[in-house]
């Protein structure tokens, strides 16, 4: 009878797991334009699903994770500035106690870069947090690389 229960509970617990789903509010894209032979502008675009959104860069501390872009070191290229973003909505989040500035539907982030070769692939990974009125998710890394050429 034991055998027979815990069968029927793992069956049960299996067919549950396959019914939730892990959520993915979040898609990124990237491409690179050049500006000049030496120059180009790499483009990082969240897609972010409706009443979902996702923090800007400069989120003071004690907030929510802000969204931060590393680039891995190369010979090829070196960064120029820093990654810039558009304007975002900045309100009040009763969760954190604090001004925060958020992005929703989509953003942009684009980052300047000196080419020493004339292709190079540019290597990183963004961090970034979503949430809804409901709930954060945890943070989460996505590695990239944008070819340009």
């Amino acid at each position: 009878m034991k055998k027979i229960t815990l069968a029927l509970s793992l069956v049960l617990f299996t067919i549950a797991g396959a019914f939730a789903q892990i959520e993915k509010p979040v898609t990124w894209s990237y491409a690179a334009k050049k500006v000049s032979k030496t120059e180009a502008v790499l483009y990082l675009k969240a897609t972010i699903d409706d009443r979902w959104h996702i923090y800007s860069q400069n989120v003071k501390d004690g907030g929510p994770v802000k969204t931060t872009f590393t680039f891995s070191p190369s010979k090829d290229f070196s960064l120029v500035g820093k990654t810039v973003e558009p304007k975002a909505i900045t309100k009040y989040e009763d969760t954190f106690k604090m001004n925060v500035s958020y992005f929703e539907k989509s953003v942009i982030f684009q980052q300047k870069i000196k080419l020493n070769k004339a292709t190079a692939a540019v290597k990183g990974k963004v961090e970034f947090m979503v949430c809804n009125d409901r709930q954060c998710l945890p943070p989460e890394e996505i590695e990239f690389s944008i070819p340009v050429k």
